[in-house]
């Protein structure tokens, strides 16, 4: 028999921990393994992690040499700082000349409040480092003071490090040398602003001895295995780094559960835009997803803005088991307590002889809860939850092979009976529950259609998570939009931790860069991901520039480096993509014409006729749609233009360009701009200086054959 080539997906959630293995090249899921996650273990989580891995390895019945890739995301950095279980911080400020005295405001980060009553401690020394002060003695004298007031941590910091970090990283090695866990702001940033560079430092040295003693320990469990494939760790931008990057950055595992589940619809459902919904039982997650990419924003931490660039995840206290309040006879608010905190169960998964005869009843779940939640109560007193996944199987919106899904007959039985004292119909009643939970949620949605300009009409509701049936169908019908549930929405996000990319980001301030600037800043990209493993051939890096904030920001992505090709799948017929693209269009394949395309990709067109004023007036709309060889849409616009080229017709790229920009007082106004070229989409559309686009246009296709087919897609800005 042949090897098999199984990546191993962890996702440490805060009820459970899963463990997938997924089966290359098919991305076929043969083993699943689950376990409590073990907060309060001596061995904090990594003792469920390694729990499931062993579990998921033998049901897998896998060979150590199979193993290719390990990963797993993990909540443990946000729960530590959420529940203030973090080390007190010792900050180095340094600085000099007439910088010195801001230097040493900036540096001293008082203690911070990362949540109501619980407190990051901080100890504060500085020196001068144009006085004579700086000296190994010297620091060696404020590390014994560190200690003895009980820093377990250093953060080393001094203005303008992102251009000279030598002092920065003598204090470092002389803490290291004192037994102390060290970190240096230039580490962790590489942007200007002293006081948030120091503000994230010292909040990344807080968790780092927590975190490294855990990917210590569960990096242990895998070598003793006999995996030589190294632990991954996800990230919470949906990329994973190796175990030396977390240990220097821990800070960047922050959101890298919802992060996961991104990772998942990426790679394993294949979604290029849509708005990603991870339904647990109390909550749920809500992300964006443009052109193939998570949508990302700067975090802030108990209020305070950090350099860290994270998932924009929104959470909403609306989960599969979110209890129903009432108010009278009307259901008055769905959540946020959830029959699982509340230990109740769920009628759907109990037991039906236990629910013949019931009547509704009004109770304080928790201490501090309102006393307006309801549940079934048998003649024995026994109480059920009434929930939001019993609600969707009355309505059909959870059906049977759905992993919520359960006795449907009962879940309705017990419905009419509760619905009936308040003179309503079991399906009167399941509807107002599914409306007032999607109210909560409804807003969050179309506040990220309008904050990534997202069409409406090209972007899927994508469910994720044990109790996606109970949200995504529903609010998906209410808004009139696709929805469709996730493949294994239930294990989603330890798959994304399977499939991950590896991934690092390179920030640089840079006041209009020029063509060296950015050769630099990809050249520092690539060879991050280079050195954590990264197959050179699948390295990608998209450059951004940020003109507001003077950030030219390099994001570098590749798969992990394996003795064989892993992700190769069969490529579909001419005809089978055809139809692709037609479904996409919503419309006939005789509607649909071939626009373009590259070696690997295929760019469709059709013309749609838009009517206006109650059908009087009628608008063509040119849209495309591009498709790669297995057939997913990779990127799509219904305000775009394509031009085929090639490599080396870069005067025609220019000219196509400037054509289908605006132009207006202040001058040229660039389109959304993309270079096609083999199975790369290079995404120039944040970019809105031409000569910056110009530049990077020639980087890209730089090397490439003059004769390779190149296509210009740009999607005109609203």
């Amino acid at each position: 028999m042949n090897e098999r080539t199984i990546l191993v997906g962890i996702d440490v959630g805060g009820t459970f921990t899963h463990a997938v293995a997924v089966q290359q090249p098919d991305n076929q899921i043969i083993a699943h393994a689950v376990t409590p996650t073990t907060h309060s273990s001596k061995d904090s989580v990594s003792e469920g992690i390694i729990t499931v891995f062993h579990d998921v390895l033998e049901q897998a019945r896998a060979s150590s040499d199979e193993i290719r890739f390990v990963a797993h995301s993990t909540t443990q950095a946000t729960n530590a700082l959420l529940e203030g279980d973090v080390a007190k911080v010792g900050i180095i400020g340094m600085g000099k000349g007439l910088e010195s005295l801001r230097a040493k405001a900036d540096t001293q980060v008082k203690n911070l409040e990362l949540s109501q009553g619980k407190f990051l401690s901080t100890k504060h020394a500085y020196i001068n480092t144009g006085s004579g002060e700086f000296s190994d003695q010297t620091i060696r004298n404020i590390l014994t003071e560190m200690k003895k007031d009980g820093c377990e941590v250093i953060v080393a910091t001094e203005a303008f490090s992102v251009d000279d970090s030598q002092n920065e990283d003598k204090v470092v090695d002389l803490a290291v040398e004192g037994g102390f866990p060290a970190t240096a702001s230039h580490e962790i940033s590489q942007l200007y602003g002293l006081k948030v560079r120091t503000r994230t430092a010292v909040i990344n040295a807080s968790i780092l001895p927590k975190m490294t003693s855990t990917a210590l320990l569960t990096d242990r469990s895998v070598k003793e295995s006999g995996i030589k494939a190294p632990l991954m760790i996800m990230r919470s931008d949906g990329g994973v780094m190796d175990l030396e990057q977390m240990k220097r950055r821990p800070i960047l595992t922050m959101l890298s559960g919802p992060a996961a589940g991104i990772a998942a619809a990426l790679m394993y459902a294949k979604i290029s835009d849509g708005i990603f919904l991870e339904v647990g039982g109390t909550s749920t997650d809500i992300s964006a997803i443009k052109n193939g990419k998570a949508m990302s924003k700067s975090a802030s931490v108990g209020g305070h803005l950090t350099y860290l660039k994270t998932l924009d995840s929104r959470t909403v206290g609306i989960g599969g088991g979110s209890m129903v309040r009432m108010k009278g006879s009307e259901v008055h608010e769905v959540g946020p307590r959830s029959a699982h905190i509340a230990n109740l169960g769920y009628i759907a998964f109990s037991d039906p002889k236990e629910l013949k005869q019931v009547q509704p009843q009004l109770v304080q779940p928790m201490e501090n809860d309102p006393s307006d939640y309801l549940v079934a109560v048998n003649p024995n007193g026994k109480r059920f939850a009434i929930t939001l996944t019993d609600a969707s199987i009355v309505m059909e919106m959870t059906k049977p092979g759905d992993y919520a899904y359960n006795q449907q007959d009962t879940v309705l039985d017990v419905f009419t009976q509760i619905a009936s004292a308040y003179g309503e119909t079991a399906r009167e009643f399941a509807t107002a529950i599914l409306d007032k939970a999607i109210a909560k949620i409804r807003p969050v949605v179309d506040g990220l259609l309008a904050e990534y300009e997202l069409d409406p009409t090209l972007v899927s509701l994508v469910g994720g998570g044990g109790g996606a049936t109970a949200v995504v169908p529903w609010l998906g019908n209410r808004m009139g939009m696709k929805h469709l549930i996730a493949p294994k929405a239930e294990v989603i996000s330890a798959i994304g931790a399977a499939l991950a990319m590896l991934r690092d980001c390179v920030e640089w301030s840079v006041i209009n860069p020029s063509e060296q600037d950015i050769v630099g800043i990809r050249k520092e990209a690539v060879g991050r991901l280079d050195a954590m493993g990264a197959d050179p051939a699948t390295i990608e890096v998209q450059i951004e520039v940020d003109q507001s904030k003077n950030i030219l920001r390099a994001i570098a992505t590749g798969a992990f480096r394996m003795d064989k090709d892993a992700h190769e799948t069969a490529d579909i017929t001419e005809d089978e993509k055809l139809r692709k693209a037609a479904e996409a269009f919503k419309c006939d394949t005789s509607q649909v014409q071939k626009a373009a395309r590259t070696s690997r990709l295929s760019i469709y067109g059709h013309m749609m006729i838009q009517k206006q004023l109650f059908g009087l007036l009628k608008k063509n709309v040119q849209q495309y749609r591009v498709l790669d060889s297995n057939g997913v849409v990779k990127l799509q616009s219904n305000r775009g233009a394509v031009h085929q080229c090639t490599a080396k017709d870069m005067a025609a790229i220019h000219g196509f360009i400037e054509r289908e920009s605006e132009y207006n007082d202040v001058g040229m106004v660039l389109p959304e701009v993309f270079i096609l070229h083999g199975n790369r989409i290079a995404d120039f559309s944040t970019i809105l200086n031409y000569d910056q686009l110009k530049s990077l246009v020639g980087i890209e296709l730089e090397g490439l054959p003059e004769n390779e087919p190149v296509v210009v897609f740009i999607n005109r800005r609203k």
